[in-house]
């Protein structure tokens, strides 16, 4: 079995259950982003990367970005983390902002997350509460999915996270392991 470790960065809590599904499933190690060596990290032969989207940027890949060159020659999966429903377009525009170069070619999956405004900060909520007002000013027949999702989630709480989202990510994994 490839050595795997699963590191999230998570703010309220929808990332670290995937991770935690992730490395419970593939008997692996898992680590906060945050609390991750590089030194460590590059002993593995799988990283899995797993982060909130917030504008459009994924949290904690600042780390795999600064340290890309000592791991360029593993195998990497990023799954990034939203309130929104899974959008094609909006996934590869996800991929487009945060891998650039010769980034490009690293795998990524969307994950549902969760709502839930009374545990957000007072600045999400404001951010939120922001784009709310944006848009309003829309016609509604004309609401990107995102937007669509935001406004039917203000105002509740929702959980979206399921097991069943971590499938293609295990699928690359296999498909990697089996490469050999």
């Amino acid at each position: 079995m490839p050595n795997i470790i699963v590191m999230y960065q998570s703010k309220y809590g929808a990332t670290k259950r995937y991770a935690q599904w992730l490395s419970e499933e593939l008997a692996c190690d898992l680590i906060e982003t945050k609390k991750a060596n590089i030194d460590k990290i590059k002993e593995y032969d799988t990283i899995i990367l797993g982060g909130g989207i917030y504008g459009m940027g994924i949290s904690g890949i600042a780390f795999l970005k600064k340290n890309y060159e000592k791991l360029r020659n593993k195998k990497i999966i990023v799954f990034a983390v939203g309130a929104s429903p899974y959008n094609d377009d909006s996934v590869k525009l996800l991929k487009k902002q945060n891998f650039k170069d010769d980034m490009e070619n690293i795998q990524i999956v969307y994950c549902r997350g969760a709502w839930n405004e009374e545990r957000m900060s007072f600045k999400d909520k404001l951010l939120c509460n922001m784009l709310k007002k944006v848009v309003l000013k829309k016609d509604s027949k004309d609401y990107e999915p995102w937007e669509e999702a935001l406004m039917q989630a203000i105002g509740s709480e929702h959980d979206w996270t399921e097991k069943e989202n971590l499938k293609p990510i295990l699928d690359f994994i296999e498909r990697k392991n089996n490469a050999y």
